[in-house]
């Protein structure tokens, strides 16, 4: 990709990607050119048309308008949709000659979604391509093209990205700082004030009071009756007991001293502050969890956007779906089982338990702000439209293959978008391309 697109993300990039018409629409050599269009890109054996790009631009110029979003100048434009029709060509021809193979029963189930979600028939879908002049069989050869450039990109994409043990140890162990930065203490004290200005035997003074409270303690007095009769704080009268506190609202020094201490426990050496000296007890102790997680039951329709199906198109047929599923003439089940492009139609569209950083952030954030049985607008992610509901939360405390194991998920979705461009750009590396100037 060029430098301009880099710097134009992330505003033009997602109008480019929501407007794209996928690889599957791809041209081959022996295909002929319409009459009055040329040639303006040669990518391995396959053609970019300027008739095709002049389509593409027109649908990005559509999307910033209704979206109110800013475009570049129109040299600029017209060179970075060609930078992205050139990528899908790049990515077509690597996955044709990857070896992955679409079987016809995963083909023949999305070339039906293409007819359900066109609401018609497979007949009609087969008499609106006779119309519009297109081959059915290639039809279908393109639908089986976008389906194995996707497939071949999230797999070689995933395989790239590496993470290793000492990154794992790392994230977790920032999440045990965060963690214990926001712990929560209930500490009680007896302080022996020592005044400003006190001389060194003032100073001795107090702290041999300290000193015999520290031994009275100790010896297995109280500390709340010690505190009664010789702490000089504020909360004497309840036995020094400061109350539940979280770490930020607490001197550092309090929380340095108490955080070794388990509940019940007295520091074993008084604390010396300009207030005075201070014997510190930690009644009791609330962790900031950081492996305590809300896992998430959920289940979606996804639709994939296609050369027969727009992303704006998707997300209008999900909105009916979301309506017939609001006023009870649908379930989402049935619905997922019938339209949904994914392994979980099978299954109603449930993807099961998932702990956070399972999805792709924007499905995860539009996922984690429904209420239980609320429906999501339409979201677009890298893989297609969602539809998503979520069925059912818990609270769930993570063992340590979860911790590792959610810790790699964040981390390899963290490291998706560097590696794609890096794929991508080996591809384009090793491709064919030929730019062709716009006949005189």
């Amino acid at each position: 990709m060029t430098d301009a697109l880099f710097a134009l993300r992330p505003a033009l990039l997602a109008l480019l990607i929501a407007a794209a018409v996928p690889a599957a629409q791809a041209q081959t050599r022996s295909t002929p050119v319409r009459t009055g269009d040329y040639i303006v890109a040669v990518v391995n054996q396959e053609l970019v048309t300027a008739s095709e790009l002049q389509t593409r631009i027109n649908r990005v110029r559509e999307d910033a308008a209704r979206q109110r979003a800013s475009l570049p100048p129109d040299d600029q434009l017209r060179r970075e949709v060609l930078d992205v029709l050139i990528d899908e060509r790049v990515q077509l021809t690597h996955a044709r000659d990857s070896g992955t193979r679409i079987d016809d029963a995963e083909l023949d189930r999305a070339v039906n979604n293409v007819a359900v979600q066109n609401q018609i028939t497979m007949a009609q879908l087969r008499e609106r391509l006779r119309r519009e002049g297109i081959d059915y069989a290639r039809f279908r050869n393109n639908v089986r093209d976008q389906l194995l450039t996707e497939r071949v990109r999230e797999r070689e994409v995933q395989s790239r990205i590496r993470v290793t043990d000492a990154e794992i140890d790392a994230l977790l162990d920032q999440r045990r700082a965060a963690a214990s930065a926001n712990a929560e203490y209930n500490i009680a004290q007896i302080l022996v004030t020592v005044p400003e200005g006190a001389s060194a035997e003032e100073i001795a003074r107090r702290r041999e009071r300290a000193e015999s409270a520290k031994k009275r303690v100790a010896a297995g007095e109280a500390f709340e009756a010690v505190a009664r009769e010789i702490s000089e704080d504020p909360n004497r009268a309840a036995g020094g007991v400061l109350g539940m506190r979280s770490a930020d609202r607490l001197p550092d020094v309090f929380v340095e001293v108490v955080k070794k201490l388990g509940s019940g426990e007295v520091a074993p050496e008084l604390l010396r502050t300009g207030a005075g000296f201070h014997l510190l007890k930690l009644v009791d102790k609330r962790e900031g969890d950081a492996f305590r997680i809300t896992q998430t039951r959920a289940r979606h329709i996804l639709l994939r956007p296609s050369a027969q199906l727009s992303a704006e198109a998707a997300q209008r047929r999900l909105a009916g779906f979301r309506e017939q599923i609001e006023s009870g003439r649908a379930t989402f089940e049935a619905l997922a089982r019938e339209n949904s492009e994914d392994g979980s139609a099978a299954a109603g569209g449930d993807l099961g338990w998932t702990s956070p950083g399972t999805f792709v952030p924007e499905f995860e954030e539009a996922m984690n702000r429904l209420a239980i049985n609320g429906l999501s607008e339409p979201v677009v992610s890298r893989f297609g439209v969602h539809l998503i509901q979520v069925t059912e939360r818990r609270n769930v405390t993570l063992d340590i293959k979860q911790q590792r194991e959610q810790a790699r998920n964040v981390l390899r979705e963290r490291k998706f978008d560097e590696a794609y461009e890096e794929w991508l750009r080996e591809l384009r590396a090793r491709a064919y391309i030929e730019l062709r100037e716009a006949p005189l």
